[in-house]
């Protein structure tokens, strides 16, 4: 499969000359750090469960741009937003206030809230998480940062690839060696911490511990992971691995379009079945999780639940078996296999976690009907965002074709507001984050 194309020597050029014409240095000596955005093909809605999740990266994502700045001061410009962020890193930070709103994310890692837009809270937000762990900075930086262009609100934790950017640019800068369970911590501090976000480390995880061509595995309950490479066909092997391409299907939703509680309450009837399953069993705990509760119990007295309890554990304990049937079929290189376990963790997430606003779902099933398509589900809760799919690499171009035509017949209004450039995107398979 070798190794990923992106970025190409055209964006890396790109980026050196505007951080050259920042700083007054030469290109030679602009850093640039890759942070590519994530998908997770199977393991859809467990990890605050403790659950067993598989994650890679993509060929897009957030490069920036860096020199060591000569002293304190940090100096940034994006390519998405407008104006420049400055600050000294032997300034203290503080934690953000948090309101009831939600904060939006978009790809180049801003922090929106109402109609303040500021782009640098995740700079902020690296200098904090290291100097709240007693990691001296000393000197800043001079840096220019840019998202792939088409994947704002994707679903593809365009945040933690941002805030992951700053933490290796600043520790580079500052020649701190940090290894990527370290940089994991600081990058959940970020997001805990100083922006009150309540999210976990799935996302930052994937970003720091992928290598191109294999599947992340990760119990979210232990911290464990586990690389799980894409096979070569051998003696004992008789399925002869095909070339895949990934898809990404933008429905064109920004905000999320559904009536129900949402992804809170979700989480709440999780765990509302764990402690009821436990309690059944004799084996009540006082905040029990789903991936607390034995298989066998579940099946003895998966009946006496509710409806909707009901429905979030089958979601749970099948979407593990999905994970775990998903290695084996991935090691094996039976893609048809693979896509197929895909495809059964979206109609789950539709079925039983019952998230997908209704443009998502019609583009879920456009593209189970899309020519070359292995598997299919939503990138992210459903409720905006994408769809991803795992496609034939030689029918990618004519799947993206069929995907953007007959998503327009569905959703006529939100296809008309997409780019026809990036409405359906056709990507590799990334690499880990990493400095260059």
């Amino acid at each position: 499969m070798g190794e990923s194309s992106w970025p190409s020597d055209a964006q890396l050029n790109y980026i050196r000359n505007v951080v050259s014409r920042m700083a007054g240095r030469r290109t030679d000596e602009v850093q640039v750090v890759i942070s590519p955005y994530r998908i997770c093909p199977l393991g859809a809605h467990i990890d605050h469960q403790g659950g067993t999740v598989c994650a890679m990266t993509i060929d897009k994502g957030i490069l920036l741009g860096f020199v060591p700045s000569g002293d304190s001061q940090v100096y940034l410009r994006s390519e998405q937003f407008r104006g420049e962020v400055r600050f000294r890193v032997d300034e203290n930070q503080h934690p953000k206030p948090v309101s009831g709103t939600n904060l939006k994310v978009p790809s180049n890692g801003s922090s929106t809230q109402h109609e303040d837009c500021d782009w640098g809270s995740y700079a902020r937000g690296a200098q904090y998480a290291l100097q709240s762990r007693g990691c001296r900075l000393s000197q800043g930086i001079i840096g220019f940062i840019c998202g792939s262009k088409g994947l704002d609100s994707s679903g593809l934790s365009s945040s933690a690839a941002v805030g992951i950017a700053y933490l290796l640019a600043f520790e580079r800068a500052n020649n701190l060696f940090m290894s990527p369970t370290e940089n994991i911590e600081y990058d959940r501090l970020i997001e805990n911490e100083y922006l009150g976000l309540k999210n976990g480390i799935l996302d930052q995880s994937a970003i720091l511990l992928s290598s191109h061509g294999c599947l992340t595995l990760m119990n979210c309950k232990t911290k464990k992971h586990e690389l799980i490479h894409f096979s070569k066909l051998q003696k004992d092997n008789p399925v002869v691995p095909k070339a895949f391409k990934i898809l990404l299907a933008f429905s064109g939703l920004k905000q999320a379009l559904t009536s129900n509680p949402g992804y809170n309450r979700r989480v709440e009837e999780c765990l509302e079945a764990a402690k009821f399953l436990l309690e059944a069993s004799g084996n009540g705990k006082t905040k029990p999780v789903l991936s607390d509760v034995h298989p066998e119990v579940y099946e003895a007295y998966k009946h006496k639940l509710v409806t909707n309890l009901a429905k979030r554990a089958e979601h749970y304990f099948s979407e593990n078996m999905r994970v775990l049937k998903g290695i084996e079929t991935w090691a094996s290189g039976d893609m048809k296999k693979f896509g197929e376990l895909i495809s059964a963790s979206g109609l789950s997430s539709i079925r039983n976690y019952e998230c997908g606003a209704e443009p998502l779902i019609q583009l879920y099933e456009v593209l189970l009907r899309a020519p070359g398509v292995y598997g299919a589900r939503f990138s992210g809760a459903g409720f905006r965002g994408c769809c991803l799919a795992f496609v034939d690499a030689n029918k990618a171009t004519e799947a993206a074709s069929f995907v953007r035509w007959e998503y327009s017949k569905c959703q006529p209004k939100f296809a008309s507001e997409l780019n026809p450039e990036t409405a359906v995107l056709i990507c590799d398979a990334g690499d880990c984050a990493r400095v260059i």
